[in-house]
């Protein structure tokens, strides 16, 4: 089934996560109680409301979307949608190498509780990997495409990470970078293909970041191969450091189909951080995720102008 696409720009504050949330920012372990369950949720508050700040103060809400799950952002969600903006959620289960639904059986009723913009997945797919691995994640995943591509049903977002095998990390000495580099652009064209010919079909592409105009451009053109020319690519910060994320949105920003970003820890991370650790207000924290939030829109923005312009 053919995806709709989506080509319009697209700024996504993604905070999402759950078990990365929990244990690199609670520091928690194991089951939740309400108590905790409820001070994330609160954390996530925090970044809603930069976001809704940033929107305030000039990022167009047409273009503005925001990704959030509904563990912890179920109000959220109903917040954003009463406000019209773009919203996301996820449906993978949070930590997990190999993909599969958060809600079980159940994924629809969940999707369709909150009827958000897009459905985000994430998954770890390497295409030189685990054989029965990949088969069995591309069997959910043409499960969950099939589903969505029904008419009036949320658009299919994708974030696809493409992890080294070991023999992939010697043949660069064990030099991450070297793979991200060298490796890892013609592993996702692969993917893409791969999962494309196995009936799963993005409406969006999240992608990891490329040094590489290039790269960019290959990805696109595998993105939107045969007739799938409304698909749009956005990239993903990585929790990378600001002068990182800055690159790889100017690279993407200049090739056609990289429609955006999800930016997110580079947002809200060391804010939230300085929030609970009292050495900075509440109000400080929003101003300063609607802050950054803001800047990866202008950048963004201004590379693509100039882009256009030569």
């Amino acid at each position: 089934m053919a995806p709709r696409g989506f080509d319009r720009p697209l700024y996504i504050l993604p905070f999402d996560h759950r078990g990365s949330f929990e244990t690199g920012m609670f520091g928690w372990h194991g089951e939740l109680d309400r108590e905790q369950t409820a001070q994330i949720a609160a954390a996530k508050q925090v970044i809603y409301d930069g976001f809704q700040a940033a929107v305030v103060a000039g990022v167009p809400k047409e273009k503005a979307g925001l990704l959030v799950d509904e563990q912890f952002g179920a109000a959220i969600l109903r917040d954003a949608a009463a406000h019209g903006y773009q919203i996301a959620c996820p449906a993978e289960k949070s930590g997990q190498e190999e993909f599969d639904f958060e809600y079980g059986d159940d994924f629809a009723a969940h999707i369709e509780a909150f009827h958000p913009t897009f459905c985000k997945v994430l998954v770890r797919y390497n295409p030189e990997g685990n054989e029965s691995l990949n088969h069995h994640q591309a069997a959910r995943l043409k499960k969950l495409s099939d589903y969505l591509h029904t008419a009036n049903r949320s658009l299919f977002m994708f974030e696809l990470l493409v992890p080294p095998e070991k023999s992939q990390l010697e043949k660069v000495k064990g030099d991450k970078k070297a793979y991200d580099l060298e490796i890892r652009p013609k592993l996702m064209v692969e993917t893409i293909h791969e999962l494309q010919d196995r009936g799963v079909e993005p409406d969006v592409w999240k992608i990891e970041g490329l040094d590489l105009r290039l790269d960019c451009e290959k990805i696109v053109a595998a993105a939107r191969r045969n007739g799938r020319d409304k698909v749009g690519c956005i990239i993903l910060g990585r929790g990378e450091n600001d002068e990182k994320v800055r690159e790889w949105l100017t690279t993407a920003a200049s090739v056609p189909g990289f429609i955006g970003f999800a930016v997110g820890r580079t947002d809200f991370w060391n804010p939230l951080v300085s929030w609970r650790g009292g050495k900075a207000t509440r109000e400080e924290a929003v101003t300063q995720i609607a802050t950054r939030y803001r800047e990866f829109v202008a950048l963004f923005e201004s590379a693509r102008a100039k882009a256009q312009a030569a």
